[in-house]
């Protein structure tokens, strides 16, 4: 038999078969002469060169870069657009042996996530990624991308690139080459052998950093999409080692490989035990004096606060929140608010309950605290029969009335008013309910009052607020069933 010897073959760090399609599982299936494949294929090689497989967890985003997964036999996470390198961080960090590869195109990384790449290379984080910039946004139709070039069409700019109206080609290799922390930062093409060579390169020396634990390193790989700009392979080819450089020049813009001091592990994370102490709330209680809540039965308070901003909406629930925290309850405090300081809607959802919760949000609430008529209106509906409804007004508005829940209508406002500042109403309702439910011990709510309000005259106006609210449950009457 004659022998032979193996010269080139299937890198080990791909799957034996790629299951994104039934048929053609021996193949990659990015469309014909894209450099997707090409890339992946220097990066598998790089990984089995090192020796890396078992250690090295593959990001991939949103974009053509997703389809990294099926092909690559590391570990892999799927992140949301743009979100790579924030995702590579702290899979870093959590386990820092690891070989991290952030693999972003350029609508990922140079639109929406811009800030990501930017803070990431900022801080240093001993990372690697591959930037595949091809110009335009390829899996979602071909729109202009930060990175098309000038005078290039798209189907968002189909007059061309102008840079009086979409501004210049974004230069990710030069903006991040100008902060102090990148260790490595290349840009390489694929316009011919010769360059995919350099790429390969590029891509194993930005692999050997992170093993190193040097810290950033980036390499921009200038890639033809073909589909989508409309060439034969051949010609997408030529684009890219012709046309692209006049815009992207290739070249290394940043090398510390030699002078790069290894960057610190990071510091082990605290034992959960210690947790608490750390927070201030040691044992998770508010004082010495004060036991956790032993409910007789399982607890699960679903509480919607909901009113106009400046009304206290979201102090009411930081509140009630910090006491069940305290009282050793599991909890969620979930705010939702518009835009304005002042008289824009506001609510927040609440959850307390003696067992782990599932979701912060509150669609089925068993407690309602309305803090105006249009809150009212929107979320009474949703209470659960049998649960409350305090509502702040004179008396429920025609159409509210509601027989299968518990109601409480006072002018807590007004009331509030009386003890000395109007704004004190929310913490009137917060009595009511605590006094009507029996949710949660007083206790518990005036330890979290001390931590949350700072000012010694409120302080003392919220005190009296949350015994006269208190003082309205007990005594009941014609606005209370």
């Amino acid at each position: 038999m004659a022998s032979y010897t193996i010269t080139h073959e299937k890198a080990k760090s791909f799957f034996d078969l790629y299951e994104r399609k039934a048929e053609l599982q021996h193949q990659t299936h990015y469309c014909p002469g894209c450099g997707h494949g090409i890339v992946l294929k220097l990066l598998a090689r790089a990984i089995d060169e090192l020796g890396i497989q078992d250690r090295s967890i593959l990001i991939s985003p949103v974009g053509c870069s997703v389809f990294a997964y099926y092909y690559l036999d590391v570990g892999n996470i799927q992140a949301a657009h743009g979100r790579a390198p924030a995702v590579a961080t702290a899979v870093k960090r959590a386990r820092p042996d690891s070989i991290v590869v952030s693999y972003q195109g350029d609508g990922d990384l140079a639109a929406i996530g811009s800030a990501e790449i930017l803070h990431a290379a900022n801080r240093g984080e001993s990372i690697s990624v591959i930037f595949m910039n091809n110009a335009i946004y390829g899996m979602t139709g071909g729109q202009m991308a930060p990175t098309t070039l000038v005078g290039q069409k798209s189907t968002t700019s189909p007059f061309g690139r102008n840079v009086w109206n979409e501004g210049y080609p974004l230069r990710v290799a030069e903006l991040l080459a100008s902060l102090e922390a990148p260790v490595y930062i290349e840009r390489v093409g694929l316009g011919n052998n010769k360059q995919i060579m350099q790429t390969g390169r590029a891509v194993r020396h930005a692999l050997e950093n992170q093993v190193r634990g040097l810290g950033f390193s980036l390499v921009e790989v200038l890639s033809p999409c073909p589909t989508i700009w409309k060439m034969e392979p051949v010609d997408a080819q030529r684009h890219v080692r012709d046309v692209m450089p006049k815009t992207f020049p290739l070249g290394v813009f940043r090398d510390r490989t030699k002078e790069a001091a290894a960057r610190p592990r990071p510091s082990a994370p605290p034992p959960i035990a210690e947790l608490p102490k750390i927070l201030g709330i040691a044992n998770g209680l508010p004082s010495e004096n004060v036991a956790p809540v032993q409910p007789a039965t399982a607890v699960d308070l679903r509480v919607k606060i909901a009113g106009f901003g400046g009304q206290g909406v979201l102090m009411l629930g930081e509140v009630l929140a910090e006491a069940g925290l305290d009282a050793g309850l599991e909890v969620s405090w979930l705010p939702s608010y518009g835009p304005e300081m002042r008289s824009g809607t506001s609510n927040c959802h609440v959850r307390l309950g003696s067992s782990p919760i599932d979701s912060p949000l509150v669609s089925r609430p068993n407690a309602l605290v309305a803090l105006n008529e249009p809150s009212l209106r929107k979320f009474l509906a949703s209470v659960e029969p049998g649960g409350w409804v305090l509502y702040n007004g004179a008396a429920l508005p025609e159409g509210c009335e509601r027989a299968d829940v518990h109601t409480i209508v006072r002018p807590f406002t007004q009331m509030a008013d009386e003890l000395g500042d109007a704004r004190a109403g929310n913490m009137v309702m917060l009595g009511a309910l605590l006094e009507a439910t029996g949710m949660l011990p007083v206790d518990y709510i005036l330890t979290a009052l001390d931590r949350v309000v700072t000012s010694a005259r409120w302080l003392e106006i919220d005190r009296q607020a949350l015994a006269r609210g208190r003082e309205l449950a007990r005594i009941g009457g014609p606005h209370a069933s």
